[in-house]
């Protein structure tokens, strides 16, 4: 920028909103701690008893067990701060565990897929009642690490270890109804049946995950703001003649930044002007990371050239 006008002292300021906690969220802790007990008690009671489905079901906690670690390993490591070799921090660590969360999970769809229709090809003997007490005890405890997750701060990381969470849970409704079905009727399909059903409903939620996951990853615009809109609301305030160079990303879940250069009337004016600009993102968009670089409109030299994207003051 050109202009023969004085520049103030603070021509550009960072809202920061950074948030570094004492250590990860202790709702994930729990959750870990409750679901490996579970799959070691399960893991032993299928030794001890020769049950190969209670070995299988634990082996599933034993898999929910390690999204859940990796999910609190990644929350803790997020809210280390910001370094010189880091300047954000190191939030983006729940968006990488929230991506292998989600490709493991396809991996377990997968699995369930390929093991029902075998299943469906030769099935298996199945004893109902044992069935239905193994699920019944996996129920409570996903139900028990389901609400631990969901009450806690919403993130990708914990979207993407709830889903594992919701999967077994699903799955222990599964087992329950086919145990059921199994013992009063005897018709061995239900089982893998419900199985494909699982299947396809915890699908949906891994894909939408991952979308959302490879969104953030390519600094998509979110979803929930308009790029326009904030673009329209800044023109609007007093002294804004036209913005342009408009970026808004997101740098983790719930920490989205903007920058933006805004064409302003009076550089004298920018710091109470800055001071609105911020307030009003703020509070209409939820920006808290915010970067503005005021560009004067009068006295500027040729060969100045307003950017192609400008969006001027109507």
């Amino acid at each position: 920028m050109r202009s023969s006008a004085p520049l103030p002292k603070a021509v550009e300021q960072h809202a920061h909103s950074h948030v570094h906690g004492g250590g990860a969220s202790p709702r994930l802790g729990w959750a870990l701690v409750l679901t490996l007990a579970f799959a070691l008690v399960e893991f032993a009671g299928g030794i001890w008893s020769g049950s190969l489905a209670l070995m299988s079901d634990a082996g599933h906690m034993f898999l929910d067990s390690f999204a859940l670690a990796l999910a609190f390993f990644a929350s803790w490591i997020a809210r280390r701060p910001a370094s010189p070799s880091h300047s954000y921090g190191l939030a983006r660590a729940e968006v990488i565990a929230a991506l292998c969360n989600g490709l493991g999970m396809l991996a377990v769809i997968l699995l369930i897929v390929v093991e029902a229709i075998e299943r469906l090809q030769n099935p298996a003997a199945v004893a109902g009642a044992s069935v239905v007490a193994i699920a019944f005890l996996g129920l409570a405890v996903n139900v028990v690490v389901a609400m631990l997750i969901s009450r806690g701060e919403r993130t990708l990381n914990t979207r993407a270890a709830l889903v594992h969470v919701l999967g077994d849970l699903l799955g222990s409704i599964a087992a329950l109804i086919a145990g059921a079905v199994i013992y009063f009727t005897g018709w061995l399909p239900i089982d893998p049946i419900l199985s494909l059903a699982i299947a396809v409903l915890i699908l949906f939620s891994t894909v939408t995950l991952l979308r959302d996951v490879l969104h953030l990853i390519m600094e998509g615009v979110p979803r929930e703001i308009a790029l326009d809109a904030v673009a329209r609301e800044l023109v609007a305030l007093p002294g804004v003649q036209g913005v342009h160079d408009l970026h808004v990303w997101t740098i983790a879940s719930g920490r989205v930044a903007m920058t933006a250069h805004l064409n302003v009337t009076d550089l004298e004016e920018w710091p109470h002007l800055l001071e609105r600009a911020r307030r009003m993102l703020h509070d209409q968009f939820e920006i808290d990371h915010v970067t503005l670089q005021p560009e004067a409109i009068h006295g500027i030299r040729p060969p100045y050239r307003p950017a192609i994207n400008i969006i001027p003051k109507r």
